[in-house]
Formats: structure tokens, C-alpha cells, sequence
């Protein structure tokens, strides 16, 4: 038998640990909302495979919210709106279409990480066979190899 502090780990965490990390929480604030130290967070991650599970899901579902975000910020988008207007003292609703034009640092941002071959602030320069660049000086036919 093992000494110690009895844990507080209850199963129903596993669920609530699913929805607050969805919602974006980090590990402190899941430790937070369980009154708990964040230490004792990773002590249940480790002890508790479906624990840990549902923190890597909700985290995962997080994510993909943003990437989902950040493209549709890098590329523009529609939505269904409503004006609400007053004449005369009557209240009028109008629906309308709004455009959110792309944004160029988000496009960018994207493309550094998606394809950062092509997108990467620095490029480097090789040789043939990705060896060094040969110069030749003095010659009459000088160039670059």
C-alpha cells in the first residue's frame, strides 16, 4: 500500500476536464476550477490515461476553433447581420450581408507555418546539390557556380 494523501480525483472530471479545455482553458485554470494545485492536475493526467484524454481532446477541439479562425481571417468572409434603426420612433430591423475583407498578417502568418519553405523570412542560397556557392574572381569569364 502506498502512503500519502488520498487523491481527490473524482470520474466525473474527466467530462468537465473535456468542456473546459474545448473552451480553451490551460492546465492552471482546469486546476483552478477543481480547486486544486497544477501539480495535482499532472499527477491525475499521469494516473488517469482517460483524464488525460479528455484534456488532449478539449485542447485539440480548442485548436482547430482557432485554425478555423485564423483562416477565415486570412482569406475574408461573409455574415448574416442585422441593422436595428429608429424612425419616427419605430424600431426598424434590416437584415444585411457584412464582408470581413482578408487580412494580410494573418495570410502571412499562415503561410510562414503551412508552407515555410516558400514563406520563411530568410532564404538560404546553395551550390549545386546544395553545396556551397562557388565564385570565381580574376577570370574573364567570372561567374557563379
Amino acid at each position: 500500500m502506498t502512503a500519502g494523501r488520498p487523491t481527490d480525483f473524482d470520474p466525473s472530471y474527466v467530462g468537465q476536464a473535456e468542456k473546459l479545455a474545448s473552451l480553451g482553458a490551460t492546465d492552471i485554470e482546469v486546476a483552478d476550477f477543481f480547486d486544486v494545485d497544477v501539480r495535482t492536475i499532472y499527477r491525475w493526467k499521469h494516473a488517469h490515461e482517460q483524464f488525460c484524454q479528455a484534456l488532449n481532446a478539449g485542447k485539440e477541439k480548442a485548436d482547430e476553433r482557432v485554425v478555423s479562425s485564423l483562416y477565415h481571417k486570412a482569406v475574408g468572409y461573409t455574415f448574416e447581420s442585422e441593422k436595428i434603426f429608429q424612425h419616427q420612433g419605430e424600431i426598424i430591423r434590416a437584415p444585411v450581408r457584412e464582408h470581413v475583407a482578408p487580412d494580410t498578417t494573418a495570410a502571412i502568418f499562415w503561410l510562414k507555418n503551412r508552407r515555410p519553405a516558400d514563406w520563411r523570412d530568410k532564404q538560404e542560397h546553395t551550390g549545386p546539390d546544395g553545396g556551397p556557392i562557388q565564385v570565381l574572381i580574376g577570370t574573364k569569364d567570372a561567374a557563379i557556380l
